[in-house]
């Protein structure tokens, strides 16, 4: 980028999601408590020198979100009151990611110019405030981790249950066949995915123990926020991928009798799935949404295949 400008649309965004992220604090201050208010006060602080500096920089004075963000910011509200402090935490810490990368890659591309170097300065507040206040918070009061462990456990169920289910459809003469055979594969997957949870946070559980340990012994001493509990992710991972897979059984429990009304459910509730996924780990939602549908087309397609063979050429059939 030769130019000393950067493009309006993207002066505009950066002043409208700085608005967007004051409004929000504002609001969930409104309602917040203890703790959580001091720090949705913090935010808001360094929220208003952000705005003001993004305003100043661009010359543009926008105040007024549009209908699209103000939805969302409506959600976000809604999500909060819903869930109470939990919830907050989550949705600042996925707020702070976001924003992170945003400015990481606005100065990839315009770090040779003025803008790079504005941005530059908010990445360094970022650092030094926002994600030091939010992200210590959000490990003690959420884990957020164990969170993203949950959607993922029930995306994964879900995406691999309705693969099955479309060649169990292909290769069976009854719903209740298909019925037996899904809740079958779905125990077994859960018991799966929960022993390799266990597995993997057992193997951290030692790592980490091993480094306070480390830590006690040359007295640097441990601040006790990296806790893994084994028993607790598998429980979790298993029951997350279990609720995931049966998403597409529940039509045919209730009587449907083909596969066009599991299929719809499954896209319904994994676009659902992929935007919280996507916002709470930083990710472009539509690439996450785009990504999920395309894995969930190809599985059908191909289980659908599968399942015909098995029944015409391999005489399988129940």
């Amino acid at each position: 980028m030769k130019n000393n400008s950067a493009p309006p649309g993207l002066a505009r965004k950066l002043v409208l999601d700085e608005i967007f992220d004051l409004t929000l604090y504002k609001r969930l201050h409104n309602f917040a408590s203890g703790e959580t208010k001091e720090m949705l006060g913090m935010l808001i602080e360094v929220e208003t020198r952000h705005v003001k500096f993004w305003q100043d920089f661009f010359k543009l004075r926008l105040e007024k979100l549009g209908w699209g963000r103000r939805l969302e910011l409506s959600i976000f509200v809604l999500f909060a009151r819903i869930f109470g402090e939990k919830g907050i935490h989550l949705i600042l810490e996925a707020i702070e990611i976001h924003g992170i990368r945003k400015y990481l890659s606005v100065w990839d591309v315009y770090k040779d110019i003025p803008l790079g170097e504005a941005v530059k300065g908010i990445l360094m507040d970022e650092f030094k405030h926002e994600d030091e206040i939010v992200s210590r918070a959000a490990r003690r009061k959420i884990h957020p981790e164990r969170v993203r462990n949950i959607f993922l456990g029930f995306n994964d169920g879900l995406v691999e249950m309705i693969g099955a289910v479309s060649g169990f459809f292909a290769a069976f003469q009854t719903v209740s066949s298909v019925l037996i055979a899904g809740f079958t594969v779905a125990v077994a997957g859960s018991l799966s995915m929960a022993a390799s949870a266990f597995a993997g946070a057992s193997s951290e559980y030692e790592m980490e123990n091993t480094e306070m340990r480390r830590s006690r012994f040359l007295g640097e001493g441990s601040d006790g926020i990296y806790e893994t509990f084994p028993f607790t992710s598998a429980f979790i991972v298993g029951i997350s991928y279990f609720l995931g897979a049966v998403v597409p059984l529940l039509p045919l429990f209730f009587g449907a009798g083909n596969l066009a009304l599991s299929i719809s459910a499954a896209l319904v509730i994994i676009i659902l799935v992929s935007y919280i996924i996507a916002f709470i780990s930083g990710m472009s939602v539509s690439k996450r949404i785009a990504t999920n549908i395309i894995v969930i087309v190809v599985a059908v397609s191909i289980t659908y295949v599968i399942g015909l063979v098995a029944k015409n050429v391999l005489g399988i059939s129940v």
